[in-house]
């Protein structure tokens, strides 16, 4: 028996969260959890996560893991609140570590803050498998769009983070700090390896007008479909192609808050002698 999958789609960041759930234990996943943040107040909130955990109390699960794709910059994660509230242990691919390196010093978080992953429960390696329940589940590192990106497989479907979006609207972006734009291009060439008909769950989707929020496709409408790279496109065409677009974007525009909670699985900086926690803005050092 396969996996039972709920999905819960956040319209503010165009994030979808997903519950994983292995029918005859009751024991499931929660995958990229969002917690709700409103930038000009600085208020976080919980609405879209009790809704997951309205679900899994109606339908009597249990939650064993919290599963990143990895430290995202376009939402706050809620990994955190679900490990304090159930108990769920957090994991996230490897190369965690590298980037919180690099946004320790970004943001100059001081000796307070260990870029090591200590702050999450388990570190994936590629390739490496573990249960939720009785399902098993196969992590694959995905890098380009960030060091730390990976993707789960759990029978006929791949959670594959921020590698893939619709076939309308293409690929992740590889111009984040350790982020490369041929490593994605070999990262999309794994998934599109897999089965046909395997089933690809996006983390995001930004549909264009008259198209509602799709939260899947397959790999075989990936490979025909994907604007940015199909079948036929070779390496050097996607990097270029990859490359040129990269140097229009802008900074998300979470990403300051969202990375100063992610390196931390979730967690807010540690409050200051007032008893508030703190974001710092670094000014002039993000952006072109």
């Amino acid at each position: 028996m396969g996996p039972q999958i709920a999905e819960f789609f956040d319209p503010v960041t165009g994030t979808y969260s997903y519950v994983v759930a292995d029918p005859a234990s009751r024991r499931v996943a929660v995958i990229d959890p969002v917690l709700d943040y409103e930038p000009s107040s600085g208020r976080m909130s919980t609405q879209g996560i009790e809704r997951i955990l309205a679900y899994m109390a109606t339908h009597s699960l249990q939650l064993d893991w919290v599963l990143e794709t990895h430290a995202h910059a376009d939402h706050l994660s809620a990994a955190a609140l679900l490990r304090e509230r159930t108990g769920a242990k957090i994991a996230i691919g490897e190369g965690i570590t590298s980037v919180q390196r690099h946004f320790a010093a970004v943001f100059n978080v001081g000796s307070s803050f260990a870029p090591d992953g200590s702050q999450f429960d388990r570190l994936w390696r590629d390739g490496e498998r573990f249960l939720i329940g009785g399902l098993a589940v196969e992590v694959m590192a995905l890098p380009g769009h960030t060091k730390d990106s990976v993707g789960y497989r759990v029978g006929d479907a791949v959670f594959v983070g921020d590698t893939l979006f619709m076939p309308d609207y293409g690929t992740a972006r590889a111009d984040f700090p350790g982020g490369d734009a041929g490593q994605l291009y070999d990262s999309i060439r794994k998934l599109y390896a897999l089965p046909k008909d395997t089933r690809l769950f996006m983390c995001h989707d930004y549909p264009p007008q008259g198209r509602a929020p799709r939260a899947q496709t397959t790999v075989d409408e990936e490979c025909r479909r994907n604007i940015h790279l199909t079948d036929a496109t070779t390496r050097e065409e996607f990097v270029a192609l990859r490359t040129s677009r990269d140097a229009t974007l802008a900074v998300p525009k979470l990403l300051i808050p969202s990375i100063q909670v992610n390196i931390r699985a979730g967690a807010h900086p540690p409050p200051e002698a007032n008893g508030v926690s703190y974001l710092k803005v670094p000014m002039n050092l993000l952006g072109r």
